[in-house]
């Protein structure tokens, strides 16, 4: 089993009907809300470090933590400052987390010669252009993932919404190179 890191979640939520950032801007410490650059409001943690986007939609993304627990605190803490505000948040059970995306990082402990990765995977597959990027991007479709390979045997996975679907992916391409001969 090839070890696999989870280095970043994006999920979503909904707080609330709708938010008026303009006042979470000023009740909230650390706040960042530039509405005439981005639509959003950025609340960044410190613990867990994570960076969280609030539209007046209610909506709202969280992004940069590393595992589902981290996530769930991170809403749960914006919950609790918001409610301390007189923002009218759903309820805990209610507010649903929804990953949207996971990026990890792998390591196939063999260096490759992404040539003949590119040729032995299809290049209906692949993408590849060294002149223009070093890593080959290798696509799936079950698990549903994107998967960038580099030379020195490393990969990053993304577009996975379970870590389960990049074990299953990394490992389903450990063993297509493996049956290619493309490991060494």
């Amino acid at each position: 089993m090839i070890a696999v890191k989870v280095e970043n979640i994006v999920a979503s939520t909904t707080f609330a009907d709708k938010l008026d950032l303009d006042a979470i801007a000023h009740s909230l410490e650390d706040a960042e809300y530039e509405p005439e650059q981005f639509p959003g409001l950025v609340y960044r943690l410190k613990n867990p470090k994570t960076a969280t986007l609030l539209f007046r939609s209610g909506k709202a993304n969280c992004t940069g933590a590393k595992n589902l627990e981290d996530v769930r605190k991170t809403i749960d803490i914006i919950a609790g400052k918001l409610r301390k505000m007189g923002v009218d948040v759903y309820k805990n059970k209610d507010l649903e987390m929804v990953v949207q995306n996971m990026v990890a990082i792998a390591d196939l402990g063999s260096e490759l010669n992404l040539n003949e990765v590119a040729m032995g995977l299809g290049l209906e597959n692949i993408e590849y252009e060294p002149e223009q990027f070093p890593g080959l991007v290798y696509r799936i479709k079950e698990p549903k993932v994107a998967m960038l390979l580099f030379g020195s045997g490393k990969i990053v996975c993304t577009g996975g919404r379970k870590a389960e679907d990049v074990s299953i992916a990394v490992e389903k391409l450990s063993k297509e190179l493996n049956s290619l001969g493309l490991l060494r």
